[in-house]
């Protein structure tokens, strides 16, 4: 009896391997759960790069102000009759210039 219960309990083990080990077992199958679900979440971050990026486009094209902000921001322009001031941070290092450093950048007459 007892060697009946044996063979019986190693054919239970073995039914179950292709059920949670094999190639449409439970592990597969949530492992491919967790790929869609990561493959949904970048899809939409994309869907909304791609929305900003159109509106972006479509800004440029249609008005003129996105096309003077990028001229301000990333060129440094500015309109006819604007003064142009720059604000530092309180710990950026300024250059000082020294009077031994002008003496040795001007050249040497003679």
């Amino acid at each position: 009896m007892r060697l009946i219960t044996l063979c019986l309990a190693v054919l239970l083990l073995l039914i179950q391997y292709p059920m949670w080990l094999g190639k449409g077992g439970w592990l597969h199958v949530w492992d491919m759960d967790q790929q869609v679900n990561a493959a949904h979440q970048k899809n939409d971050e994309l869907k909304a790069r791609n929305a900003k990026l159109a509106s972006e486009v479509a800004d440029l094209r249609d008005g003129t102000g996105a096309v003077e902000e990028r001229a301000r921001y990333e060129l440094g322009m500015i309109k006819e009759g604007e003064i142009f001031v720059q604000v530092l941070k309180p710990d950026a290092k300024i250059a000082r210039i020294t009077p031994q450093d002008r003496e040795q950048a001007a050249p040497a007459a003679h």
